[in-house]
């Protein structure tokens, strides 16, 4: 190898008395004298010591900065003191040649290299080449690397083909904002950076490929969190021709668990069947689409128990309950809970406790205590019982009560089993819901999926003879420890049914051709019952390595705010760029 005869995590005592060629960077010097001093040589694989026993070399060393990269050939010696912390830790080399490779011009870091992520978010992702030189932060990326490796591996082993699909398409209306690429040679008209490959996989599987996935990149304009990067994500995307629900589930339960087991944090993860939930069952018994189901607390409805009962908020709603055995948090705790609660939920959090008398006290206690007989016999409430309680309209009171079910963990970890990875696919999503801010119906969670009921479920909404709001689809989401890992759905592959189902979001069958035209089209010359999936990999790296955000996994991530400090991104460019694109920037207006 190029300036090395072995790497900095090779050398072992079979290796004293070998003439030998390490390269790295100079991580640490000790010196111990004038001519005596330890150096810490680092590359990719490890540590190897080098001692310096006079004063020429230790000259050489002084007038290096650390993170110098240098070249050492010496002799390999069995170390005096020697480090059982490290694999190199029983040798050291005495050098005859230090050759400087790439000299680090700033006598001061900024950071500590083995202590980076200690460092503040934004001066790590300014200088992210010396981030990713600490080990602990590089071996995410590197168990990146191997994940995607074996995801490549199982999916061929499944008999799935590796296609590429356009980065530059036409934009469409997909949930988020698309990023748009201006067209040099068709003034006034864009690309778009595809959202997902949802319309090209499924193209593909109308030309006669039986089963396809790559690991596809995809660009969304949307706000970060902590399991989302904003700008762009990589998928396991996938599509099966002639396939259910079913056989999705059945690959994903075969090519997940092995990889889990194998790199996760944890040694234990769900074999197949994965648990299937309903939407509506997971909304009434965790609050939340995404359950974390390694926490062993539920929902209970007591609305018909105590929603009279006089207290103000839950007249007239719903209300959940979260029942806590053995919690001995002090009302301060209880405080800053409900407090948390809010802020996260927008809503209100309430609370009584069962003391060690058996009686109800706290929070609410007064509007409860007089049925407390009943009520303690209907929850079968013991002592030092604690029970959270939301209250609203149903869904408002159902996910405020899973906000509260996640942050009890906090204060009762032992309601928690956290060493494990639990899988599980919510199904039977909605349909259509009433917008938010229209008032109107709309798509619940993807247009291309198939109603359940098909054509003649799609007939009776029409007629009036079904609730549109009940008609469930193929639609299904996996959910690992609370992150949902991805959506996929039976895509719906039948043009009359298409349009039927666009109908009922009051659009006709000219939009649905305008807006889709290539999809459409093709279907009208036959297509396959196909479904698909495309968990994301970047979400299930994090979940793997036990990271906090997801940034923490990606290469060269953007901050929250959607920039690369590093590069500089976005920035301005010249204006003879924007006069080839015929694009004119236009101050922005302010009140």
């Amino acid at each position: 190898m190029q300036n090395r005869t072995h790497t900095c995590n090779e050398l072992r005592m079979a290796n004293v008395g070998e003439h030998v060629q390490i390269s790295g960077w100079m991580e640490n010097v000790r010196e111990v004298s004038a001519s005596l001093a330890f150096v810490i040589v680092r590359d990719f694989y490890g540590t190897t010591q080098v001692v310096i026993e006079n004063e020429e070399q230790m000259k050489q060393i002084k007038a290096l900065n650390k993170e110098s990269t240098i070249s050492v050939t010496g002799v390999v010696r069995e170390r005096d003191s020697k480090n059982n912390k490290i694999p190199t830790g029983d040798i050291e080399i005495v050098p005859e040649k230090i050759e400087v490779l790439g000299r680090c011009r700033h006598n001061e870091l900024p950071f500590q290299i083995n202590r980076s992520t200690e460092a503040d978010e934004t001066l790590r992702l300014k200088y992210r080449y010396l981030d990713l030189r600490n080990p602990e932060v590089k071996k995410n990326i590197i168990m990146r690397c191997n994940v995607v490796s074996a995801l490549r591996a199982a999916m061929n082993d499944h008999g799935f083909l590796e296609i590429t699909t356009p980065i530059l398409t036409a934009s469409s209306p997909e949930g988020a904002r698309d990023y748009l690429v201006p067209a040099r040679k068709h003034p006034g008209m864009f690309y778009a950076l595809p959202q997902a490959p949802q319309q090209f996989k499924q193209l593909l599987m109308t030309s006669g490929f039986d089963r396809y996935f790559q690991i596809a990149p995809c660009f969304r304009d949307e706000d970060a969190r902590g399991d989302r990067s904003p700008g762009e994500f990589y998928q396991l995307d996938m599509e099966m021709a002639f396939a259910s629900q079913e056989d999705v589930f059945a690959v994903l339960e075969d090519v997940l668990p092995p990889i889990f087991a194998k790199y996760g944090t944890y040694n234990t993860a769900s074999s197949a069947p994965f648990k299937r939930i309903p939407y509506l069952e997971s909304m009434d018994r965790y609050g939340s689409d995404k359950p974390d189901l390694r926490i062993d607390l539920e929902l209970t409805d007591v609305t018909e128990l105590i929603g009279g009962c006089g207290f103000g908020p839950f007249e007239g709603n719903v209300v959940k309950a979260v029942v806590v055995s053995d919690m001995t948090a002090t009302r301060k705790q209880i405080d800053k809970l409900c407090a948390d609660v809010e802020v996260v939920s927008g809503n209100k959090a309430f609370w009584f406790k069962v003391d060690e008398k058996g009686e109800i006290a706290g929070g609410i206690a007064k509007f409860v205590k007089p049925q407390e007989a009943e009520v303690i016999a209907a929850l079968g409430l013991k002592p030092n019982t604690f029970v959270g309680l939301t209250a609203g309209k149903k869904l408002a009171a159902q996910k405020t009560a899973g906000v509260l079910r996640k942050m009890l963990v906090d204060l009762c970890p032992n309601h928690i089993d956290k060493e494990k990875y639990e899988f599980c696919w919510i199904v039977d999503f909605p349909m259509y819901e009433m917008g938010e801010e229209s008032g109107e119906l709309e798509f619940c969670h993807n247009p291309f999926s198939m109603p359940n009921g098909g054509l003649e479920i799609l007939k009776k909404a029409q007629a009036g003879e079904v609730d549109p709001l009940s008609i469930t689809a193929f639609q299904y989401d996996l959910v690992c420890n609370g992150v949902e890992l991805s959506s996929g759905a039976v895509r719906n592959h039948d043009p009359e049914i298409m349009i039927e189902a666009f109908k009922m979001v009051r659009l006709g069958e000219e939009d649905v051709k305008a807006k889709f035209p290539a999809m459409y089209n093709a279907f009208t010359y036959g297509a396959p019952p196909h479904a698909g999936i495309a968990p994301g990999v970047d979400r299930m790296v994090m979940l793997l390595a036990g990271a906090e955000t997801i940034r923490e996994v990606i290469p060269f991530p953007m901050n929250k705010n959607a920039q690369d400090v590093m590069m500089g991104a976005p920035g301005y460019v010249e204006q003879k760029q924007l006069d080839e694109l015929h694009i004119a920037c236009v101050p922005v207006e302010t009140n």
